[in-house]
């Protein structure tokens, strides 16, 4: 694997990438991408009815977990693209919100523990890209969480555990089953969608920490990136950017060289942001 003149990877030995929710969207131009850079992708997408959804999900990462095992031997690149979005417009509907966690946050978290056991040692080091948002910024201006408290621990990685990230999920939707979710505490635009890409946000900066102490050789450098507000069916088709460039950022964050990798860190149009 060797950079080329405009900071690309081109690899000698066909890496394998896992895109996920590559039925449409970003998650197949991800894809494509990854694999016109000369990658091979293993596509996953969940199709299942509404009442096997669960099973549906852990059926297909145990498929690709087995599959990229026996047939290549592990994988190189992993892309958490799949995602589900139920409010469009002014909507502010939280009546999806179970479904929406599932997939969005504990989705993510669970392709991540399945594939990192298959990740193959590399002196270059492997790539995770989670798919998130600028919605799920701790403290973004327009759309963070009221908090303080809450807030201050996400932000301190002294604080940042798993059980705080559940206990934040479990408190959200508490709320929701009473009624109580209407306040000033949560993001107060695709409110449930926002706060399942905190957690994702948050996550990728925990599995960060987990993954630094990793042995020369066996790096994984995990980062998490914003798309934009692109033009697919989770936005209605009401984006102002094309699903072609949706992934620019993602497959730049696969695809860097070494010398310029990151780890734990947050993107969009190919610049950190701040979580």
């Amino acid at each position: 694997m060797s950079p080329t003149s405009d900071g690309r990877i081109t690899w000698s030995r066909g890496p394998w990438g896992v895109v996920t929710g590559v039925n449409r969207g970003i998650g197949f131009e991800a894809a494509r991408q990854l694999a016109l850079h000369g990658l091979h992708v293993v596509l996953t997408s969940r199709d299942a009815a509404k009442g096997q959804e669960a099973a549906g999900r852990l059926l297909a990462e145990v498929a690709a977990r087995a599959w990229a095992v026996e047939t290549h031997g592990g994988i190189h690149v992993l892309v958490n693209n799949a995602g589900v979005n139920f409010n469009k417009g002014p909507d502010n509907s939280v009546e999806s919100a179970e479904q929406v966690f599932e997939t969005n946050y504990y989705g993510t978290q669970q392709m991540i523990d399945a594939m990192i056991p298959l990740i193959k040692p590399s002196p270059y080091g492997a790539r995770i890209v989670n798919v998130s948002s600028r919605l799920g910024r701790v403290n973004g201006r327009r759309n963070r969480i009221g908090d303080v408290s809450l807030r201050d621990q996400l932000f301190n990685d002294d604080c940042l555990s798993e059980q705080l990230i559940d206990e934040m999920i479990k408190k959200f939707l508490e709320q929701v089953g009473q009624g109580t979710w209407s306040s000033n505490q949560w993001p107060q635009m695709y409110m449930d969608y926002s706060v399942s890409k905190l957690a994702v946000n948050a996550y990728t900066r925990l599995m960060s920490r987990r993954l630094s102490d990793r042995p020369e050789g066996q790096k994984i450098y995990i980062n998490c990136f914003c798309p934009g507000w692109v033009k697919t069916a989770m936005t209605g088709w009401e984006g102002n950017i094309s699903a072609e460039e949706g992934p620019d950022t993602g497959v730049w964050l696969a695809l860097l060289p070494c010398e310029l990798g990151t780890n734990g860190k947050f993107f969009a149009e190919r610049r950190e942001i701040s979580f």
